[in-house]
């Protein structure tokens, strides 16, 4: 018995990073291809690109052009890119204008042009822009009065073009301006092995470009439509399905999120490869959380990164460093990478990839997104329907190999309810902790309270906190009033009130530290609330006459006791 082998067939690469993904491997060798779409949306770069990657000396690449756009122009425009050489012009990249075939209004002269050029030159690659064009041109010669009778029909000559460009083993390629629904029903389709398609499309003031692979013979290409951007080195397509990944399973591990207490009330802290949001209104600390979360990730040798679609690095940078933070110097060492991304018609494939390639490049364990209300905002509104799903996307592609990812998202506050995020995308993410406004006693004061922790029991208290130069000091819990959430509350009639009361910020964040251990030792202060020794040395005087707090001596050690205001 005979045995049964597969014909291999070898893959053209395309000159495009990931486009070769998208198609299922690359282009079939001596295939017959189509690359379809509207004007603008990129057609002849991309097989301009695809030209030049595949043309050699022994397999030359043929251009034929008809009656659009001029080849000079088009040379001149297409010389800008980067992956276009000049000096290959002539030698391994010709240029055929078949104008005077076309207005013969006889598509068998067109054929015969073809022929002899490719004979001649015995190439490897051989393109016809614009199809579209030579298809318009000779309908418009042949419904005229004085038409010949007898000419070939398109049909007839798609059939013959298709067979001897593919007896020749060259790898064809017609550009033609044709929409989705007119390819549907094109017979020309029909003969192709490949189909790319191209669309341009305008919303408001955005313009987004996606390519589709209709149809690869042979080959499961990546179904659906991707984005693409024309950059100063060609076409770049980010497809919509990011490098598979293989899920790990992960023993449960807690990591800390830079606050004992915080980890307190998450149950531990939270668990390795979850993904968590942090939601409030402005000014609530948000950044200041995730700033902290990165620092005790690099703090412990996990590598992070920072993903930023609001305020501009430097200035993050300057803010993480003004909170005792020295982002600039993980950056230096390679252990923090900082992806700004902030177009107004950015699309999520696009961000996607920003985001994976710096945690590629750092292998980073940890990942923060501030914020993905920056996100949404800066998302082309034809993304927008996708929003949820892309990020779906984004958290299982990360938290799948074990890497935690910290999301802070904006709310509104609405005092008559309890609002955790405005996306419905609770339900992707493992923990969510709620930063709050709270009137007490004629002040603004912040609270934060824990929503939910996925697979374990967390705290359910509402708890004040401060925000230091060492970031943020969670204090007690604010037993003492009723009616919280409604931002009013009401102290209750056997409550002692807060002990706060008449201290600056920084005084009150120093006090809280000390109720909270009852006494500390003024290293571990200093540490603790990352103020600088003047500034520390000042607050705890003031607590000291005011009586909230003690100062005594151990074992040689300065100590400070809480001693609650009595």
């Amino acid at each position: 018995m005979s045995e049964n082998r597969k014909v291999e067939i070898r893959k053209l690469p395309t000159g495009v990073q990931k486009l070769d993904d998208v198609l299922g491997g690359g282009l079939p060798e001596y295939s017959f291809n189509l690359i379809v779409g509207e004007p603008g949306s990129g057609k002849t770069t991309l097989t301009h690109q695809i030209m030049f990657a595949n043309a050699t000396a022994e397999r030359p690449a043929l251009y034929f052009t008809i009656l659009g756009e001029p080849t000079v122009k088009m040379l001149r425009y297409q010389q800008q890119f980067g992956f276009f050489e000049s000096e290959q012009v002539g030698k391994i990249i010709h240029y055929v204008n078949l104008s005077e075939e076309t207005l013969t209004g006889d598509l068998s002269v067109v054929l015969e042009r073809i022929e002899a050029e490719v004979e001649r030159r015995a190439p490897g690659i051989v393109v016809v822009d614009s199809f579209r064009s030579l298809v318009r041109a000779v309908a418009a010669v042949q419904d005229s009065p004085d038409a010949k009778t007898g000419v070939m029909d398109l049909q007839t000559f798609m059939q013959h073009l298709a067979t001897r460009l593919t007896g020749w083993q060259a790898t064809t390629f017609l550009v033609g301006e044709y929409g989705e629904e007119e390819m549907q029903s094109n017979p020309v389709a029909t003969i192709a092995d490949g189909v790319i398609q191209m669309t341009q499309s305008i919303d408001r003031n955005s313009m987004v470009r996606k390519l589709r692979v209709a149809k690869v013979r042979g080959q499961s290409p990546q179904p659906g439509y991707h984005t693409i951007r024309i950059t100063g080195d060609g076409v770049q397509i980010f497809p919509r399905l990011i490098k598979p990944i293989e899920e790990q399973e992960l023993p449960p591990e807690f990591i800390s999120m830079g606050s004992r207490d915080l980890d307190e009330m998450m149950g531990g802290g939270t668990i390795r490869g979850n993904s968590m949001i942090v939601a409030g209104p402005s000014g609530t600390g948000k950044t200041a959380l995730c700033t902290q979360f990165i620092n005790e990730g690099v703090r412990r040798g996990e590598p992070a990164v920072l993903a930023l679609f609001e305020e501009p690095k430097e200035k993050y940078l300057s803010n993480a460093e003004s909170l005792g933070f020295k982002f600039r110097e993980m950056i230096e060492r390679g252990l923090l990478e900082v992806v700004f991304i902030r177009p107004l018609d950015l699309s999520v494939d696009e961000t996607l990839y920003a985001i994976q390639t710096a945690v590629d490049k750092i292998e980073a364990r940890r990942v923060v997104i501030d914020s993905i209300s920056g996100l949404e905002a800066a998302l082309a509104p034809t993304f927008k329907e996708d929003y949820k799903d892309s990020l779906y996307r984004l958290i299982g592609a990360l938290t799948g190999v074990g890497i935690t990812i910290l999301m802070s998202v904006e709310v509104a506050e609405n005092y008559n309810e309890l609002t955790f995020t405005p996306h419905a995308i609770s339900y992707l993410t493992n923990d969510i902790i709620l930063q709050r406004y709270v009137e007490i006693d004629g002040q603004l004061r912040r609270m934060m309270t824990v929503i939910k922790t996925r697979g374990r029991a967390h705290s359910s208290e509402l708890r004040a906190y401060n925000i230091t130069k060492g970031g943020i000091v969670i204090g007690e819990t604010l037993r003492q009033y009723r009616g919280l959430i409604t931002a009013v509350p009401v102290l209750r009639e056997d409550a002692v009130p807060l002990v706060t009361d008449g201290l600056t910020g920084g005084e009150a964040a120093v006090l809280l530290v000390i109720k909270e251990a009852s006494e500390v030792p003024l290293k571990e202060l200093t540490a603790r609330t990352g103020m600088k020794r003047a500034e520390l040395t000042r607050a705890l005087a003031r607590l000291v006459a005011l009586d909230y707090a003690k100062k005594t001596t151990k074992k040689g050690e300065t100590i400070y006791r809480f001693t609650n205001g009595l």
